[in-house]
C-alpha cells in the first residue's frame, strides 16, 4: 500500500465523514431553531393570529405597516404593507405610534396614537376595516377615540372578555407631562368608549420612576397588554422612561370573573417580571404582545429592546421573541435572551 492510499483511507474518508455530519448539523439547526432579532427596527410590537396568519404591526412614527407571516420566526422575510398614511396636516398627522389591529364581530379595527406635531395633543385614533382578510379591502379612517376627559392618550390595547369590550390606554393624569397611568374603559362597541376612564395603575414602587426628572421627565406606566389565562386576567405593562436601562415589564393579576373596571380588582406584582439582561444585549425591554405556536402547545412573548446600554426610546429598538412559561395561571418570562444564539423555532412551525 502507497503511503498515498495510507493518507486518503485513514484521514480523508474520516475528515469527509466528519464534515459531512458538520454540514448535516447545521443545516438541521438552520430548520429549526432562529435567532434574534426578528427585526432590527421595530420599536412597540404587536401580533395577532387569525386562520393560520399572524399579523403584526410595529411603530414606524408615519404610517401603519402591516405584515403577515404563518412562522414568526421568519418575520423579516414577511410580507408587508402600508395599509394607511395619515394625511398632511391636523390631530393625527404626526407621530404615530403603537398600532395594533383587533378583530372584533367580523371586522378588523386598528388603534394607534397620533398627534399634530405637538406632543401633548397625542390621542387614540382608530381605523375600520370591513374585510375578512386586513391584508385586502380598504382601512377608513373612524376619527379620534372620543376617550373622557381628553388627556394625552397613547398606547392603546382592546380585550374581549366575557362578552365585552373594555379598552385600555396610557395617559396623563392631567395636562401636563408629570405621570403617566394606565387607564381602562368599557366599550359600547369597538370605536365608541363609554362612562368615565378609570385609572388601575400608576408609577408608585421604586422600580416604576427611573428616569424622572422634575419639570421635564414623568414618571412613567404605559404599553398595556392583556394576557389571560385559566381564571385570571393579567395586563402586562411597561414602567420606567423607555429613554433609561431601567425600562421594563410589570404586572397586574385580576380575578376573571372580577368587575374589571374596579381598580381595586387588580393587583400589582411588587417587583418587574421582565427586565434588562445587559449579557443577552437587552437593554430595557418592554412593550410587549403574545402569541401561541403554530400548533397552540407555547406561549411566546414579542417584545422590544435595545442591543446596547443607554440608547433610549430611538430607532435600535429591536423587535424579539421568545417562549415563556406559567405558574399557578401567572405568566414567567424569565430573562431575555441573548442575540445571536440559537433558540427553538416555535412548535408546528413549517
Amino acid at each position: 500500500m502507497t503511503i498515498f492510499a495510507l493518507y486518503t483511507g485513514r484521514l480523508v474518508r474520516p475528515l469527509l465523514v466528519t464534515t459531512l455530519s458538520l454540514l448535516a448539523t447545521i443545516t438541521l439547526a438552520q430548520h429549526t431553531t432562529f435567532t434574534n432579532p426578528l427585526l432590527p427596527a421595530a420599536a412597540d410590537p404587536w401580533v395577532v393570529q387569525h386562520n393560520g396568519w399572524y399579523y403584526v404591526t410595529h411603530t414606524t412614527g408615519s404610517n401603519i405597516r402591516l405584515y403577515r407571516t404563518r412562522s414568526m420566526s421568519a418575520l423579516a422575510k414577511a410580507e408587508w404593507k402600508t395599509i394607511w398614511t395619515p394625511p398632511a396636516t391636523g390631530g393625527n398627522a404626526k407621530e404615530l405610534w403603537a398600532p395594533e389591529v383587533h378583530r372584533v364581530n367580523g371586522r378588523w379595527y386598528c388603534y394607534y396614537a397620533a398627534d399634530d406635531g405637538d406632543n401633548k395633543n397625542h390621542r387614540m385614533w382608530v381605523l375600520e376595516n370591513t374585510s375578512d382578510d386586513p391584508f385586502t379591502g380598504t382601512w377608513n379612517d373612524k376619527g379620534k377615540l372620543a376617550l373622557a376627559d381628553d388627556k394625552w392618550a397613547i398606547d392603546g390595547t382592546l380585550l374581549q372578555h366575557r362578552g365585552k369590550l373594555y379598552f385600555a390606554w396610557a395617559g396623563w393624569e392631567g395636562d401636563e407631562n408629570v405621570r403617566q397611568g394606565i387607564y381602562i374603559v368599557h366599550m359600547r362597541d369597538p370605536i365608541t368608549p363609554e362612562g368615565p376612564r378609570i385609572r388601575i395603575s400608576r408609577p408608585e414602587l421604586p422600580w416604576e420612576v427611573h428616569g424622572f426628572a422634575a419639570g421635564n421627565t414623568p414618571t412613567v406606566n404605559e404599553g398595556p397588554q392583556f394576557l389571560t389565562h385559566g381564571n385570571q386576567v393579567h395586563m402586562v405593562y411597561s414602567a420606567s422612561g423607555c429613554w433609561t436601562d431601567h425600562y421594563a415589564l410589570g404586572l397586574l393579576t385580576a380575578p376573571a370573573k372580577a368587575d374589571l373596571l374596579d381598580p381595586a380588582s387588580w393587583k400589582k406584582t411588587p417587583e418587574p417580571v421582565f427586565t434588562t439582561n445587559a449579557d443577552a444585549q437587552a437593554f430595557g425591554p418592554g412593550h410587549c404582545s403574545f402569541f401561541t405556536s403554530p400548533d397552540g402547545n407555547e406561549h411566546w412573548l414579542f417584545y422590544h429592546a435595545n442591543p446596547g446600554a443607554g440608547q433610549g426610546c430611538g430607532r435600535r429598538r429591536s423587535a424579539r421573541i421568545q417562549p415563556f412559561t406559567w405558574a399557578n395561571d401567572i405568566p414567567v418570562f424569565g430573562k431575555p435572551a441573548a442575540l445571536s444564539t440559537p433558540l427553538p423555532k416555535p412548535s408546528g412551525e413549517q
